[in-house]
């Protein structure tokens, strides 16, 4: 009887090896490291992906505050390409509207210009402030900075900035104001 148990034991701990060793492989095939280096920063973002997925699934999840503060200083640097890199850490599931109405906000800014928008950045910020209407339709903006306080001022400037205008063509348009 004995024997039975151990044998039984030795079985299950084979194919748990087996199975734990088939996924590492598999993982390896699916991250593709180059190097030791790379494959150490490969296994700390999959740990990474998988904390932050287990604390939405347990309604856990909050944004990183320091990854968040460094963005806004990006962003009142108008450094917008590293404070949407900082908003992207801060934020990872895109479940924030606060810092999704920051994101949107990087591109109209960084998108605004004097004689015309950057139509591709309009675009990515008109995305990410109907991201922030699905995730809080009434989110208001306490940042005494900003002029736009809502997804829905935002949203309206950014489409505005799309759409080809006889105003667009007017000289005075060289003294409007960013906001």
């Amino acid at each position: 009887m004995q024997s039975e148990t151990k044998e039984k034991i030795i079985q299950s701990a084979g194919i748990v090896l087996t199975l734990f060793y088939g996924g590492f492989v598999f993982w390896l095939y699916l991250v593709s490291p180059t190097s030791l280096q790379d494959l150490s920063s490969k296994a700390q973002q999959t740990i990474e992906k998988a904390t932050t997925k287990t604390q939405v699934l347990t309604g856990i999840y909050q944004i990183d505050e320091a990854k968040f503060q460094e963005g806004l200083e990006a962003f009142r640097k108008d450094n917008f390409v590293l404070a949407r890199d900082y908003f992207e850490k801060a934020d990872p599931e895109k479940l924030s509207a606060k810092v999704q109405f920051y994101v949107a906000y990087s591109f109209y800014r960084q998108g605004w210009g004097r004689f015309y928008n950057d139509d591709e950045l309009f675009k990515k910020g008109l995305e990410s402030v109907e991201l922030v209407m699905k995730l809080d339709r009434d989110f208001r903006a306490d940042d005494p900075d900003l002029k736009l306080k809502t997804p829905v001022e935002l949203k309206q400037e950014l489409e505005e900035g799309l759409r080809v205008t006889p105003e667009d063509f007017s000289p005075i348009k060289i003294f409007r104001e960013r906001k």
